[in-house]
């Protein structure tokens, strides 16, 4: 791994971040300290994608990101300041879309094109309607109807003929052209002649069409079908009564006279697509998608001519020296994850590579797998957790369950929403997996009594039972930790269920490989294939059921509710911490470190200011219980319930003590937080949803909002407590970022960061970034503390709330770790201890390497230390807690952040010296150089 690999940046390209745009930031990274750009994905997207990952075509540019030659531009002036390019990339999905040409290839060719078999569709699905079909439930309503309302209709243009539904646009087989185009032929014959050379160079075109096949190669095939396409295309441009008679008949199938929509119908039959209602793929699906989004469909990577056509892209931009590191978006989603990485490790040699994996709060990612590490999403939650008094636990429960009503456990919760996920979205493919199952054990005894529906519940309880978001078994040996897992889920179900014993015992058997002597290797190759597509289904179920479910209904510490967390958990001993990293260090160095993404529920600041009502439950239970008595006649009734109900009610406000900004456009604000809590409540899926939204409940919501914010009196009581939770959080901030700085693992830093974050979940966090007026501040602070680094300080202790502080937190400590990159990248991880009234309160550790040493010393747990009123910095903020130091380190250090020096330092330090100037240190064995 080249050590340029430092640090991240990530950015967000869109139709609204263009290549060029990106282009004057590059100079500002540089100066920042960060070493490596961490590109969103650039490959060419569905029109108007505003994230990227909707890909159409792996193998070019995106459009609406500018041209491939400006983003080779933006990417050598990238390299010439010195920033290496970690590129996003997505293996496992692209767009249903027109523009995908090869599913469109697919459609056209059939079993003939290059692509048949480069999607996950099941063309022998057992359903006659989906049999040698591809389902697509892109339909706004049911398909009989929009055939009725004339919403589907035939089309024709320079690319042939086509079924069109408002954007989609399917193309037909090229055996269906005569069809349309013989139909009524004798009347062209009679108008044209039929000696007619345009006529029968017509007539016999669709003679060939008819003749067209794959006997002499794949490409003889494609020749044929670009040529008769061009002739018709041809004969409809320049002669008129041909263009007369084509547009005629596509008149009929698009009309309603003389049976136009039977003859529509039927050819829409013919083809290899089955048009249906969106609801459809809950129930019924013969492809794989991308979690439950229908115009997601997954791509079959592990077949080797598909992962080397996907890659080609990649590789040669590898090979050129344009990427030098790879970020691989949803890894758990492919087949066979370990054989992936494998292949691609071969391909790429040493490059730099991190996967986007979600591990739960013990789980441990494959030691063997051939990368550098995650995403870091286990670092965050770690993270954010050290910073939640556990000590409150207790109290902060009793409230929450007091205040909301909540009656069901964490455990119970999570369980049923995870079932509902199955139920209400993905039942089509339990379906699939049953009817698998059933078909591949009817020859074992132990299975002839199980029928179809008992295999149904025993997956959808087994599934809603799993406490990770999948195994990895890819052979028929599974490791210890796969066998422990699912034997954890089949215990777990059986404890539920007591009447599927036999299902999941079977079940079990399946899973776990379990072969009878008897079977033979084919037999045992299907038993792994179907473990292996099972596989592919336990993740989506966790990541709809708690990300997207969970997340938004167990409401008692909002700031814990992130991608990866575990909200029942309420904080981490500083043992546990370390014991954390010190695991990081020996197994997996140089994972990124997150603190926000593109897919976190909330900025870092945003939690940095929640988890200080962990400190202050009884503040934080009195205050909740005055805004509730202030706004309890803004509430409607609906349906025999009040809205907000008392959970939602508890979640805004939350919301708002945790996002509150510092400068305040309250119109702009208030529109943010009505747009969140909409998707908020539908996400939860428990009053509305986004499938069928109750309009009367989230009007009401809306409508409660409206009135809150025209109420002076519930201001006069939010706003001073919500400035003391935001004072204590600036600072629960500034310790947050200098741990991930200093921490195992490469600090990764979202777009606009580097200034106070107090955004919410998508959209809201990929809203444009000022990043000229970060520019100029950066410049200022540079000259400042250069010229008097005293009196900078305490300009930006004087005016944290503009966030100029944590940008120049971010500076210093980054310049740090660029001046020895090897000791944060590679060095020991070594906890230090504290000793005092306030050693609680303190997270201190040493990183070491050879003779270099840092020390990182961070407070927490604000509201122990000082008043609100008050600053950390001062003699007696910590009485007599101080830091012990190890004997065989040095005794003199200097301060990385403030300059300041400490010499002589023998067995232990005073944190009221240390934290003298600043409110966090970083501490290092020698001068600046």
């Amino acid at each position: 791994m080249r050590p340029k690999f430092n640090s991240t940046y990530r950015l967000q390209f869109n139709p609204e971040f263009k290549f060029t745009d990106a282009h004057e930031v590059i100079d500002y990274l540089a100066r920042l300290g960060i070493t490596a750009v961490y590109a969103s994905p650039i490959f060419h997207a569905r029109r108007g994608s505003t994230h990227g990952y909707d890909i159409v075509d792996h193998r070019s540019v995106n459009p609406d990101l500018g041209s491939e030659q400006e983003f080779r531009k933006l990417n050598f002036k990238a390299h010439q300041n010195g920033l290496a390019w970690l590129q996003d990339i997505v293996p496992n999905h692209m767009a249903i879309d027109s523009t995908n040409t090869m599913l469109m290839d697919i459609f056209e060719a059939g079993e003939d094109s290059r692509y048949y078999d480069f999607f996950e569709i099941d063309w022998n699905h057992p359903y006659e309607n989906m049999h040698g079909k591809m389902l697509v439930p892109l339909l706004g309503k049911l398909y009989a109807e929009c055939l009725a309302d004339g919403e589907i209709q035939l089309g024709y243009d320079l690319d042939g003929l086509s079924i069109n539904y408002y954007d989609v646009r399917l193309p037909l087989r090229i055996q269906s052209y005569p069809a349309v185009f013989r139909r009524d032929i004798d009347r062209l014959e009679n108008e044209l002649g039929g000696n007619n050379s345009d006529f029968l160079k017509f007539l016999g075109t669709l003679h060939l069409i008819e003749t067209i096949s794959s006997e002499d190669g794949r490409d003889a095939f494609y020749r044929q079908v670009r040529h008769v396409k061009r002739i018709l295309f041809n004969l409809y441009s320049e002669n008129e009564t041909v263009r007369h008679f084509v547009d005629d008949n596509i008149a009929f199938f698009n009309g309603d006279d003389n049976g136009g929509r039977d003859a529509l119908d039927w050819l829409i039959s013919e083809q290899l697509f089955r048009l249906s209602f969106w609801k459809v793929a809950t129930e019924e699906i013969n492809y794989r998608r991308f979690f439950t989004v229908n115009d997601l469909i997954s791509v079959n990577i592990e077949k080797e001519e598909v992962f080397n056509y996907t890659h080609d892209f990649v590789f040669r931009y590898l090979s050129e020296g344009h990427f030098d590191g790879l970020r691989i978006d949803h890894i758990d989603g492919l087949f066979d994850p370990e054989t992936y990485l494998r292949r691609l490790r071969e391909r790429t040699g040493e490059t730099y590579i991190v996967i986007e994996k979600i591990l739960e709060e013990d789980e441990r990612l494959p030691a063997d797998w051939p990368i550098e590490g995650t995403t870091g999403y286990e670092f965050l939650n770690n993270l954010n957790s050290i910073f939640c008094d556990n000590r409150n636990r207790s109290e902060f429960s009793k409230l929450y369950y007091k205040y909301t009503g909540l009656s069901k456990s964490y455990e119970e919760i999570l369980h049923d929403k995870k079932k509902l996920i199955i139920e209400k979205h993905m039942a089509g493919n339990i379906d699939n997996l049953a009817q698998f199952i059933k078909r591949i054990s009817s020859q074992d005894r132990y299975g002839q009594d199980i029928t179809l529906f008992g295999l149904k519940r025993a997956l959808v309880e087994l599934i809603a039972c799993f406490p990770v978001y999948r195994t990895y078994i890819n052979n028929e040996s599974p490791c210890e930790t796969d066998r422990e897992i699912i034997d954890e889920a089949i215990n777990s179900a059986r404890e539920k269920n007591p009447d599927l014993y036999y299902e999941l015992r079977f079940i079990e058997k399946f899973l776990l490989l379990k072969f009878d002597d008897s079977t033979d290797k084919e037999e045992r190759q299907r038993w792994l294939r179907v473990i292996m597509s099972f596989q592919q289904f336990t993740g989506p179920v966790m990541a709809k059921g708690f990300e997207d479910t969970m997340l938004y209904i167990y409401n008692r510490l909002t700031a814990l509710n992130e991608v990866g967390s575990n909200p029942n958990r309420f904080g981490v001993s500083v043992d546990e911490f370390h014991k954390f990293n010190s695991a990081r260090t020996d197994e997996f160095p140089l994972s990124l470190s997150a603190t926000s993404t593109h897919d976190t529920k909330r900025g870092e600041d945003t939690r940095a200011r929640i988890l200080v009502l962990s400190e202050i439950p009884s503040e934080w239970d009195h205050n909740l219980k005055t805004y509730s008595r202030i706004n309890r006649s803004k509430k409607k009734k609906v349906s025999h319930r009040y809205a907000p109900d008392r959970n939602d009610e508890y979640f805004l406000y939350q919301t708002l003590l945790g996002t509150y900004p510092f400068e305040v456009d309250l119109e702009d604000y208030k529109t943010r937080i009505k747009e969140y809590v909409i998707k908020a409540v539908r996400e939860a899926k428990v009053h509305t949803a986004w499938i069928k939204p109750d309009n009367e409940y989230e009007e009401a919501y809306l409508a409660f909002i409206d009135k809150i914010f025209e109420d002076q009196r519930f201001f006069d009581e939010f706003i001073p407590f919500q400035q003391k939770v935001a004072g204590y959080g600036v600072f629960n901030s500034l310790a947050q970022v200098l741990m991930k700085m200093t921490a195992p693992g490469l600090p990764d830093f979202y777009q606009g960061c580097e200034y106070w974050d107090l955004t919410l979940v998508d959209p809201d966090n990929r809203r444009q970034v000022d990043f000229k007026t970060r520019s100029k501040s950066l410049q200022e602070i540079t000259a400042g503390f250069e010229k008097e680094p005293e009196k900078l300080l305490a300009d930006l202790i004087e005016n944290r709330t503009d966030g100029r502080i944590k940008q120049f937190l971010i500076h210093r400590a980054l310049s740090e770790r660029n001046r020895r990159p090897e000791l944060y990248l590679y060095g020991d991880y070594i906890p230090l201890e504290c000793a005092g009234q306030f050693a609680d309160n303190v997270i201190a550790f040493a990183r070491r390497r050879q003779s270099d040493f840092a020390l990182t010393i961070v407070p927490r747990f604000f509201s122990r230390l000082m008043r609100e009123d008050e600053l950390p910095m001062k003699k007696d903020a910590f009485k007599d807690t101080v830091l012990k130091i190890p004997d065989d380190f040095p005794s003199e250090w200097v301060d990385m952040i403030s300059r300041e020096y400490h010499r002589d330092v023998k067995d232990t330090m005073p944190l009221g010296d240390i934290l003298n100037s600043f409110p966090v240190a970083l501490l290092a064995n020698e001068e600046e150089g």
